[in-house]
């Protein structure tokens, strides 16, 4: 990332100092190192997010993204109970295959398989 990319990420208020940009500058190097995949995108922009919020606010930042990970983790499992119960009545009446419904929701056949009790 140069710095002129940097500057437009973070906007005209961004509250940092130069010594501070130059630091995040630097911060987001390593973030490229560490995600250099162009699919890494999601994680580069949350980690570079992170950097930006440890150096510009007073909030807890750590506890913010347990609280993120935690409704993270309810969404999946909500989103998998209802995926569940799904295959056990579309496939059964014959609305979907296994391995239709497996691509469809966008999860491994023998999840799908296991949900119908047949491993």
């Amino acid at each position: 990332m140069q710095q002129y990319e940097l500057e437009a990420w973070l906007g005209d208020d961004h509250s940092l100092t130069g010594d501070q940009v130059a630091e995040l500058l630097h911060t987001a190097a390593e973030i490229g190192e560490r995600y250099p995949d162009a699919d890494d995108q999601l994680e580069r922009d949350a980690a570079l997010s992170t950097a930006y919020q440890l150096m510009a606010t007073d909030r807890d930042v750590v506890e913010d993204l347990a609280r993120e990970r935690e409704a993270a983790k309810n969404a999946e499992l909500q989103a998998l109970a209802g995926l569940r119960q799904a295959a056990l009545t579309l496939i059964p009446r014959g609305d979907a295959t296994e391995y239709g419904f497996a691509k469809k929701a966008g999860v491994d056949r023998m999840n799908v398989r296991r949900w119908l009790g047949k491993r």
